[in-house]
């Protein structure tokens, strides 16, 4: 009698059907994080590929480590599809379109830039930039700090920020701050106990890769190599998501490396606000305005190489060092001077836009509407419509 397959076999689809699934999705990747929400629908209620409860505890993983949260969801389904391969198909697949688009506008930017109705269009956009980071400060603020202790380790972030100390040093402190000054928890952290695979051979290969491409740009390229070391860096402290990496994309590309401008790099955000996948994306405008074609190649590669091998790597261990009382502390300390990155970084921002009536009003408007809950995207595109009508009513 022929045996009857399972249905898991039934349902095991190849790494080019993966690959090409997440890469229809991050056509349309917008809303970020809520871009989560469509990954479940694709992989666990269309396609069959996994169980919800095992979906949802790679979604709880990937919210608790650094880097952006819909791009390791997809990487981590892939992972549990068709191991550390399948993971490479979805991640890669899901991040192409946004890094397509955004290598295009960034050489369409690199020609148009002094058009007067380009500049009069990221005027606008600088706003709704600033609009959008000062309620992120507010929000996670909110959130994030409900003692004075927390505010005290996020005042002395901010304060550290704006002196320009390097976001090292200052992460660092607020780490070691958070060891001296927070309370130990009465008990240790339960964490629902998950079944992620080990890491295999092919994840230590994937590292390997990683070691050897960091090597290779030492030895052959040492000016993209500090460019893919920055950002490799960034990601890995991005807690909190994609968002969470813009402050300190900003204070390494602006204020430590001078890289870009200020106004420049805003633009770059609002680029990265207006194409679909991750925020993040924006790295891939840093390389390109910095090194030309292979520096965005290179900036692209570097800020997602954390969040992947995060994801891998380190996830089916990860349970236990989240139970660390040692590990609360530090991992509180870090995300207290967060909001002090955001407050700084909300600050500088400010300082650029050449502020006049209509982009006053219109940051008002973006931070009201953030307020009341609309998606960041409605705001831009809304924001990009009232600019082009004001730009044709003056001209």
């Amino acid at each position: 009698m022929t045996r009857q397959p399972a249905p898991s076999e039934l349902q095991q689809p190849s790494i080019s059907s993966v690959f090409l699934a997440f890469f229809r999705l991050g056509i349309t990747a917008f809303g970020g994080p809520a871009m989560v929400t469509y990954i479940r629908k694709m992989a666990v209620e269309h396609k069959g590929w996994l169980d919800s409860a095992i979906f949802d505890d790679g979604v709880a993983l990937c919210q608790a480590i650094p880097g952006a949260t819909a791009m390791q969801v997809a990487a981590y389904t892939g992972l549990r599809i068709r191991g550390a391969s399948g993971a490479l198909a979805a991640f890669v697949g899901f991040g192409l379109p946004a890094f397509f688009l955004m290598m295009i506008l960034s050489a369409l930017y690199v020609s148009t830039s002094e058009l007067l109705p380009v500049k009069a269009l990221f005027l606008a956009l600088q706003a709704i930039i600033v609009a959008m980071i000062a309620y992120a400060t507010v929000s996670f603020g909110r959130t994030s700090l409900k003692h004075w202790i927390h505010v005290l380790i996020a005042g002395i972030a901010a304060v550290l920020f704006i002196a320009g100390l390097h976001p090292v040093v200052v992460i660092v402190l607020a780490a070691l701050l958070g060891i001296t000054l927070l309370p130990t928890p009465d008990k240790k952290q339960e964490i629902p106990v998950t079944t992620l695979p080990r890491p295999e051979k092919s994840v230590l290969m994937l590292i390997f890769i990683a070691v050897v491409f960091f090597a290779l740009l030492y030895l052959l390229q040492p000016d993209l190599f500090a460019l893919a070391t920055t950002m490799a860096w960034i990601d890995l402290f991005a807690f909190g998501g994609g968002f969470a990496a813009l402050p300190l994309m900003f204070q390494e590309v602006v204020i430590v490396h001078s890289w870009l401008d200020s106004a420049t790099f805003i633009n770059g955000l609002a680029l990265g606000q207006v194409t679909p996948g991750p925020i993040v994306i924006t790295a891939t405008f840093v390389g390109f305005l910095s090194y030309g074609f292979w520096g965005g190649i290179v900036a692209t590669i570097a800020i997602f190489i954390p969040s992947f091998l995060f994801v891998v790597g380190t996830v089916p261990y990860y349970d236990r060092l989240r139970s660390s009382q040692l590990y609360q502390k530090i991992f509180q300390g870090i995300l207290f001077s967060f909001v002090g990155l955001l407050l700084s970084v909300t600050i500088k921002l400010a300082l650029v836009v050449p502020w006049s009536w209509f982009p006053g009003l219109l940051a008002a408007g973006a931070f009201l509407f953030l307020f009341l809950g609309t998606e960041i995207l409605w705001v831009v595109i809304v924001g990009i419509g009232i600019a082009v009508i004001m730009f044709i009513i003056v001209h």
